[in-house]
């Protein structure tokens, strides 16, 4: 490593030692969960605040339909014309009841999809949008590799237990919170999850339907965006939802919530874990302005000094005021501190406003935020031909 290279790392833990910050009570976990496999996320971060077995691969049932509806918002419009296949008409319970060669706008068959859960709608859809279930499968993963699932592979898009050469349908607690919370940042999606009554009929007006939302959650508990439930015999009682608490948005995913009969299970759990976030976590300011040293120049010349004379350049920090005042939701227990690492010296000539160092802000060992310093002097490099330049300047004038 060479003398430009050189980093001086200042380390500096706050919050903990700073005034305010046990203002909330800390429980250490929402308690006993009936799930196998649990997270509750951070919906404006994504960080996930609690697990439990979050990146487990398991079978997640009909809380695929989430990604399922996304994909047909993304790709359809709400007005295209869905023909019913013979595929569609033969999938199992729970069904709408479509017919072969009926037609359907894409829009009311979303509403069947999410608020009752229907396998033959969801699988209309998927060959609507798709051209095949086995196109509309590849749709799915694609997507989830883009919202950043780790480990998911869907086969199906209504979520019944399935596999094929890529393996079996699954996901994991945490990939299917973040699909979730991918998901609520489409308007349309959260009309459709917050509905509680739909009627809708197909294009040729000879059948009429009316929909219940299944979502027991938005009579639970105020501030739900989302949710979906699902079960399987492999998958066991799955859910997942979204709900804001005090301008706090938190994503739950539980899958393996329980089996026949325990179906009560996943609303236990739902409501555990969002007390658990609602009571232990707050906004709060991360910035604290820091103290940053001067740093030696070598061979440099600042305004008229000679050589000989210690040249140094100060920092300055490269950050806009919506960063400075931006909050994170956090808890007493979070270690929050920050590292200054600067050049310890450089070699001249230094621009103003070249990068000299960094600030690094780590939540529980983790980085989550970084902006660059910069150097506050424009140094000139001490050269022959300036040195002349001084002699003739202080001698002959």
């Amino acid at each position: 490593m060479n003398s430009r290279q050189n980093i001086f790392i200042f380390s500096l833990i706050i919050i903990l030692l700073t005034p305010g910050w046990s203002v909330f009570a800390s429980e250490k976990s929402p308690g006993n969960l009936y799930a196998l496999s649990a997270v509750l996320m951070d919906g404006d971060s994504g960080r996930v605040l609690y697990q439990k077995s979050g990146n487990t691969p398991r079978p997640n049932a009909s809380t695929t339909k989430v990604m399922t509806c996304i994909l047909a918002l993304e790709n359809g419009k709400g007005d295209d014309y869905v023909k019913v296949s013979a595929n569609a008409v033969s999938q199992p319970e729970v069904r709408l009841g479509l017919s072969i060669g009926e037609q359907y706008y894409l829009e009311d068959l979303l509403y069947s999809l999410m608020l009752q859960s229907h396998n033959d709608s969801a699988v209309a859809i998927a060959e609507c949008i798709g051209g095949s279930v086995d196109n509309f499968s590849a749709m799915m993963n694609a997507k989830a590799k883009e919202i950043g699932c780790k480990n998911t592979h869907f086969v199906t898009p209504n979520g019944l237990d399935a596999e094929n050469s890529g393996g079996s349908h699954h996901t994991t607690a945490e990939d299917l919170a973040l699909i979730m919370r991918y998901a609520i940042h489409n308007d349309v999606f959260l009309k459709i999850t917050q509905t509680e009554e739909y009627s809708f009929s197909d294009l040729s007006k000879k059948r009429h339907f009316s929909l219940h939302n299944t979502n027991a959650l938005l009579h639970m508990t105020d501030g739900v965006l989302a949710g979906k439930t699902g079960y399987t015999g492999d998958a066991g009682y799955c859910y997942v939802c979204a709900c804001q608490k005090d301008n706090k948005t938190f994503i739950i995913a539980l899958l393996g919530a329980g089996w026949p009969d325990h179906k009560n299970y996943k609303w236990h759990d739902t409501l555990e874990l969002l007390n658990y976030g609602n009571s232990n976590y707050e906004y709060r300011s991360f910035w604290q302005e820091p103290e940053l040293s001067y740093i030696p120049v070598e061979n440099g010349i600042l305004n008229d000094f000679g050589a000989g004379s210690s040249v140094y350049t100060g920092g300055q920090i490269s950050v806009s005021d919506n960063e400075k005042n931006r909050q994170i939701l956090i808890s007493s227990d979070d270690r929050l501190q920050y590292q200054i690492r600067l050049k310890e010296h450089l070699s001249a000539p230094v621009r103003r406003g070249e990068q000299i160092g960094q600030i690094i802000y780590f939540l529980n060992d983790n980085k989550f935020f970084s902006c660059p310093i910069l150097a506050t002097e424009n140094i000139q490099k001490n050269t022959f031909t300036h040195c002349a330049e001084l002699v003739f300047k202080n001698f002959f004038h």
